[in-house]
Formats: structure tokens, C-alpha cells, sequence
């Protein structure tokens, strides 16, 4: 049984890795989208809770595997750690990945061995989906929130 956690692992199908929203969005937009995510943090990351100096924006995306679908659920404000965590195959490129493995486990209060479980059935799930082709972007989360103009 696939346990639940507060913080997770988010990895993108290789096609879908260049469809997000700075790519579709003039920069002026794009700030106001984190801006607002900004705003409704309130100073605290939006997963751990702990108040930040700095937040960086996230983009929430669900995937409809049957549809080949990549959908905008949310932007949201993550702390560093947190962030790195959602990305965690470039944090540990970057040789982050103990500094991660570490906050994860805090987060969740779980254990190595959850942390492990945790990120081979993401990588299991990453590997299923890099098999699925023409992916689409539905980017409608964004309709009626903020007047702007994609590119």
C-alpha cells in the first residue's frame, strides 16, 4: 500500500519537460502568477510550513496517463528545501541529494527506508510515463485568475 506523505517527489515525463508556464507566459505575467502563490503563503512554505526569507514558485501538475494529459493544478511557494525536493533528480545532479533525502524524512517524519520506498515508485511512475507519447498541456487553471497573454 502506497503510503501518503506531506511532501513528495514530483518527476516530469521527458516530453513534458519544456511546457511550463515561463515558456508560455510573457515574464510580467509569469510574476504576477508567483506573486500571487507569494501572497497566499503569507511568508511560509506551503508544504512545511516553515517562514521564508526567500519562496520559490512551484507549478502543480496532475497527469491523466489514458488522455496523455499534463494539467496545471496550482502555483505554489516552497521554501528551498522543499523545491528541491519536488525536483529531486536535479537536486541530486546538483549533489543535493543527502540534503534532500534528510528534509524529506523530516517532513514526513518518516524513515530512509520510506524515503527509498517513496522515490522508486516515483521513478517507477517516471519510467511508465516516458513510455506514453503526445503528451498535451491544459494550462486552464489560469483562466479567470489573471488577465494574461501566453505566447
Amino acid at each position: 500500500m502506497k503510503k501518503e506523505y506531506k511532501l513528495t517527489f514530483e518527476m516530469v515525463p521527458e516530453e513534458c519537460w519544456y511546457a511550463n508556464l515561463r515558456s508560455v507566459l510573457k515574464p510580467a505575467d509569469w510574476d504576477r502568477v508567483r506573486r500571487d502563490a507569494y501572497a497566499r503563503a503569507n511568508g511560509k512554505c506551503m508544504i512545511c510550513g516553515r517562514r521564508a526569507t526567500r519562496l520559490e514558485a512551484h507549478e502543480k501538475w496532475s497527469y491523466d496517463d489514458k488522455k496523455a494529459l499534463q494539467k496545471l493544478e496550482d502555483v505554489v511557494a516552497l521554501c528551498h528545501a522543499c523545491h528541491e525536493v519536488k525536483h529531486i533528480s536535479r537536486t541530486q545532479l546538483m549533489g543535493r541529494g543527502a540534503e534532500a533525502e534528510q528534509h524529506f524524512m523530516k517532513v514526513n517524519g518518516c524513515t530512509q527506508m520510506d524515503f527509498h520506498a517513496a522515490l522508486g515508485e516515483t521513478n517507477e511512475e517516471y519510467v511508465r510515463r516516458n513510455k506514453i507519447e503526445n503528451w498535451t498541456t491544459d494550462i486552464s487553471w489560469l483562466e479567470g485568475r489573471f488577465d494574461i497573454t501566453l505566447f
